[in-house]
């Protein structure tokens, strides 16, 4: 089968269960906690990698930041056959209860994106798929229980979180502040186009984020301490990995 123009590899070559994530190098973060790990591509923003968690075969794709690049790889991955989709990411907290290293579950997404919106007006909703969503929360709830809690900090939280295409906008305050005060969780910039799109093509898709900034707190001031790779905050992330790995891993 030849291989997709963006994400570059065919069919045979990837998993029927990916994990997504944004920045190339989480998926090396990753792919670490995966055996018999091997590059298979990498073109532009989009990084993939295979590997073995309990013995089953995963791949992990990064898409850049966005809808559209998120958009793109999901479309592709489709065509490769893949038919499960969890994104581990990061997102800004819109409640004053997320602390960072935080996780949030995302059962819903407010679609302030654009991209999905060229495939669907937005009151098509952005939804999880139940059945993710429950592996997830029972390996989160399980993982209270086991040893080395180190790993295991921080609050979980399931809701509604909404996804956006610009962290500079002239009322960016204002814009936080109406979604606070609507109860949405936390923003991001893909959750909601990987929900939409990924219903409309019989795929199955949730999202678990890590929480980088609280609410309030300056953006750049947030960001910098992740990719400084603050403790607290790689704790998280592996948490949302390790969550997303037995969800897709473990029938």
């Amino acid at each position: 089968m030849s291989k997709q123009p963006h994400l570059c590899v065919s069919a045979e070559q990837i998993a029927k269960r990916v994990i997504v994530c944004g920045e190339p190098d989480r998926v090396n973060r990753i792919a670490a906690l995966l055996d018999g790990v091997e590059i298979i591509a990498e073109n532009r923003e989009y990084r993939l990698m295979n590997g073995r968690f309990n013995d089953q075969l995963i791949t992990i794709c990064s898409t850049g930041i966005g809808a559209p690049s998120a958009i793109i790889a999901l479309e592709e991955l489709n065509l490769c056959g893949v038919k499960q989709v969890i994104r581990v990411g990061s997102s800004g907290a819109l409640q004053v209860n997320i602390a960072l290293g935080d996780l949030i579950v995302a059962e819903a997404a407010v679609r302030d994106d654009g991209g999905s919106k060229a495939y669907v007006s937005s009151t098509f909703p952005a939804y999880a798929d139940r059945h993710l969503i429950a592996k997830i929360e029972a390996y989160l709830n399980r993982s209270l229980t086991m040893p080395n809690t180190e790993q295991h900090v921080g609050q979980v939280h399931y809701g509604v979180v909404r996804s956006h295409d610009s962290f500079y906008t002239d009322n960016e305050a204002q814009l936080c502040q109406h979604w606070h005060e609507k109860g949405v969780l936390g923003a991001d910039m893909e959750t909601s186009a990987l929900l939409t799109v990924g219903k409309l093509r019989g795929m199955q898709v949730a999202s678990i984020l890590n929480n980088v900034v609280l609410f309030e707190q300056d953006v750049q001031e947030g960001v910098g301490h992740y990719v400084n790779a603050e403790a607290v905050m790689m704790n998280g992330e592996q948490r949302a990995a390790l969550a997303a790995l037995h969800a897709l891993c473990n029938d």
